[in-house]
């Protein structure tokens, strides 16, 4: 049951920093560090956004209207933090 635990919490973190990548690149894209004729992370960019909007979305819907910050995926990385700790506290209760 540990093993099972383990796999969660690397998804887990693998998600976490996943969605800290695309932050920072949506960051340098719209303040024109980095332009969009960079093919690599212009891919990796849209790939992780295709992967994260359909998780945002209803987030978004629930949240008012911020104007030109979105804060949806900050509250999306505390939700991925609420459900660590609820499982490292069922993990708790097994071992």
């Amino acid at each position: 049951m540990n093993a099972l635990f383990d796999i969660l919490f690397v998804a887990l973190n693998m998600i976490n920093m996943l969605v800290l990548i695309w932050v920072v690149l949506s960051l340098l894209f719209a303040f024109n560090i980095i332009g969009h004729s960079n093919q690599f992370l212009w891919s990796v960019y849209d790939s992780l956004s295709r992967l994260f909007e359909p998780v945002l979305r209803p987030i978004r819907r629930i949240m008012p209207d911020t104007g030109q910050m979105d804060f949806s995926p900050m509250v999306f990385l505390f939700l991925l933090f609420i459900i660590g700790r609820v499982l490292s506290g069922v993990a708790a209760g097994y071992a």
